[in-house]
């Protein structure tokens, strides 16, 4: 794994962890936002392993297609993606539930394993 790659994955886990913290104290946007940025960087870390280079893509779905992600990964990239928008414009703005944000942790920890496991190869 390159260092570019080691340092985008870092930054996936360390947003993760984040999200993870913000959880106990139900700022749930927070959350949401936190795990699509975890996704997002995770699947920059394997875009730069394979390319050598960086995409400057906010679509996770694209840069899960862009790495030979499988559909199962691709279906949970896709469900954070309104996560970017919910959080960072009011027009968007959106109360979650526990259960969703419970869900947008899982699907943003599996898209991180899948990385971290294609990373090593």
């Amino acid at each position: 794994m390159t260092s570019e790659a080691k340092e985008w994955l870092e930054k996936a886990k360390s947003d993760f962890s984040d999200a993870e913290y913000n959880f106990k104290g139900n700022r749930y946007s927070l959350v949401a936002f936190l795990c699509q940025q975890a996704a997002e960087k995770a699947l920059k870390a394997l875009y730069v392993k394979k390319f050598k280079k960086l995409w400057k893509t906010h679509d996770l779905k694209l840069l899960a297609e862009e790495v030979g992600a499988p559909s199962k990964i691709i279906e949970l990239a896709t469900e954070l993606i309104p996560a970017y928008l919910i959080a960072r414009y009011p027009e968007f703005d959106e109360d979650y539930e526990e259960k969703e944000i419970k869900h947008l942790m899982n699907c943003a920890k599996e898209v991180i394993d899948w990385v971290e496991k294609n990373l090593q190869q």
